[in-house]
């Protein structure tokens, strides 16, 4: 475990090296990838989205595919095809840049809801069912997507089931000002993400993610995370509640951040640093709390301060 958690760190320090003041941002993106979830980056343009995908995925030894979503991209060019061979009169099957282990799915609200929904059986089963045979995605798989929440020209918003799928939603947001300007600094004579050497195998985040498994989570902390998922089916300001599947996030994303922490056991704590990362997203605001000023996060956090904490 310790030389996992050294792994970890180290991955930790490269991504800091790229997005400066962004720590707790890399520290959720560090666990979600102990947990095996896929992860959703909505913020401005320019704030490092893409950047932060791109140094995690040189951190580690592993398959990499970017994918730029455009309004005219076919589910085929994400999955791949069959292609007719006319020597022997075959088709032989052309795997799509799904077929890796970190996808970066760049601006994925760009692309029609028919391609959006291509990634999730991917995401879900880590397979993809093309012409009717089932094909197994290498292990480890991870996507991380951004999008643009300013912008709704050309855009499709991704559906709630696709959002489901995400354990968590990041937002970076502005730098401060003298993050920005050490920023400055730091691209003056060469990108540093030049400088990323990769950390970690495709073989050890396979182990990280299995120990991860196996950190215990007492009856009374499970508890506590069905009825934090629970409020948001009855509070009156939501619409639509969070999913069971948002109960298995929040549960196996708080082992691996126990994990992360190098302890063998889940603490309420790890339960609430991160519902407020797996369940905004996974929620709907009814339209009098949005036209009334009310937040998803703001919904969240309000639940977390009323349920007990068990001790």
């Amino acid at each position: 475990m310790n030389d996992h958690l050294g792994g970890l760190r180290a991955l930790r320090d490269n991504l800091q090296k790229v997005i400066r003041g962004k720590e707790e941002a890399i520290d959720i993106l560090t666990i979600a990838l102990a947990a095996g979830g896929s992860v959703l980056m909505e913020d401005v343009p320019g704030v490092g989205k893409t950047t932060l995908a791109k140094a995690l995925a040189r951190s580690i030894d592993a398959g990499f595919s970017r994918i730029q979503f455009t309004p005219d991209l076919l589910p085929a060019d994400i999955l791949g095809s069959s292609i007719y061979n006319p020597v022997n009169g075959t088709f032989s099957f052309r795997q799509g840049p799904v077929f890796c282990n970190i996808l970066l799915a760049d601006e994925i609200n760009r692309a029609s809801p028919r391609t959006q929904s291509a990634l999730l059986e991917a995401m879900n089963e880590m397979q993809a069912t093309i012409e009717g045979v089932r094909h197994v995605l290498p292990s480890p798989f991870m996507v991380l997507a951004t999008q643009n929440p300013i912008e709704h020209h050309g855009t499709y918003p991704l559906p709630e089931a696709q959002l489901d799928r995400f354990v968590v939603q990041l937002d970076l947001g502005y730098p401060s000002p003298q993050v920005e300007q050490d920023v400055l600094h730091a691209h003056a004579d060469s990108d540093p993400l030049e400088g990323i050497a990769p950390v970690l195998t495709c073989a050890q985040v396979q182990e990280i993610q299995k120990e991860v498994r196996k950190v215990h989570v007492d009856p009374a902390v499970s508890e506590y995370i069905v009825r934090l998922v629970g409020m948001t089916r009855s509070d009156s300001r939501l619409r639509l509640g969070a999913s069971p599947r948002a109960s298995l996030m929040l549960f196996r994303i708080s082992q691996a951040s126990a994990y992360v922490s190098a302890r063998e056991y889940v603490l309420p704590d790890d339960v609430q640093r991160l519902a407020p990362w797996v369940l905004p997203h996974r929620v709907m605001l009814t339209a009098k709390s949005r036209y009334g000023g009310v937040t998803k996060h703001g919904v969240i956090t309000d639940i977390i301060s009323r349920v007990k904490v068990p001790t």
